[in-house]
């Protein structure tokens, strides 16, 4: 089983009296980096090493400074935050501005990635999974099929996938 961890930012707030008080430019406003909605994706698979390439330059500094270790235990399959949010695959936090903080959503998705022989497409793939409870997508790459799992869902696992793909035409080269 693989790792990915997925950053939503969830809300932004805005100090006007910090502001006006302690800032050289007392007009800041909220911060001009991130937006509600804003989603990024953290993988570390094969080649793609995300942690590193999308870290750099794409987030805030103080923002990647409160979150990247959040994000790099999620990508090593961690418990993000024992026994502190309801589910420790996930943590909400906030970047160190205290004027114009910016509040993140960090989640661990767990995946298989799924090679086989034959190079189908994606539609097939996700044909083949159609009927497994606890599948939350499907995604197709170069030369491997991502198969992001739920898991909350006790029923889901490798066996239940390769037992689905194997009952369609497709032959499984491996599943990390």
């Amino acid at each position: 089983m693989q790792h990915m961890c997925v950053i939503e930012v969830i809300d932004k707030k805005v100090f006007p009296d910090f502001q006006q008080k302690f800032l050289a430019d007392p007009k800041s406003g909220a911060c001009p980096f991130y937006n509600v909605g804003d989603r990024f994706v953290f993988r570390r698979y094969g080649d793609d090493d995300t942690f590193w390439t999308i870290g750099k330059g794409s987030q805030c500094a103080e923002a990647w400074d409160c979150i990247s270790r959040y994000i790099y235990t999620a990508l090593q399959g961690g418990s993000i935050m024992r026994h502190w949010t309801n589910d420790e695959r996930m943590m909400i936090a906030c970047c160190n501005d205290g004027t114009r903080p910016v509040i993140f959503k960090i989640e661990r998705l767990d995946y298989f990635a799924i090679y086989l022989d034959e190079n189908p497409s994606e539609i097939d793939v996700k044909d083949s999974l159609k009927n497994v409870e606890g599948i939350l997508s499907v995604n197709s790459y170069k030369d491997f099929f991502e198969v992001v799992i739920d898991s909350h869902n006790p029923i889901i696992n490798e066996g239940k996938i390769r037992e689905a793909i194997e009952k369609s035409r497709f032959k499984i080269d491996r599943i990390d």
